[in-house]
């Protein structure tokens, strides 16, 4: 399935979340949420930011996203020949 996604053009994405502790406001406290998403508008991330601020009580504070680059062929390279006399 991830396979098929990704000739999708899907992407392993990875976004930290940092959020506030509903108890405790100055503190910080990190998630880590990683899916195969599609760069550049992230609607998977986008449905779980939406539901996070709909269902969960820590306020997001700030979130960074990494996506991997696009599938692509392997490249095929030939080792250059060096011949020492």
């Amino acid at each position: 399935m991830s396979f098929a996604l990704q000739l999708r053009d899907y992407r392993l994405t990875t976004a930290e979340i940092l959020y506030r502790m509903p108890d405790h406001p100055g503190l910080l406290q990190t998630y880590v949420w990683q899916e195969l998403d599609l760069a550049p508008e992230f609607p998977a991330l986008r449905r779980f930011l939406a539901f996070w601020r709909r269902e969960l009580d820590g306020p997001v504070h700030s979130v960074r996203v990494a996506a991997a680059g696009p599938l692509r062929s392997p490249q095929i390279r030939h080792p250059a020949l060096l011949r020492l006399h």
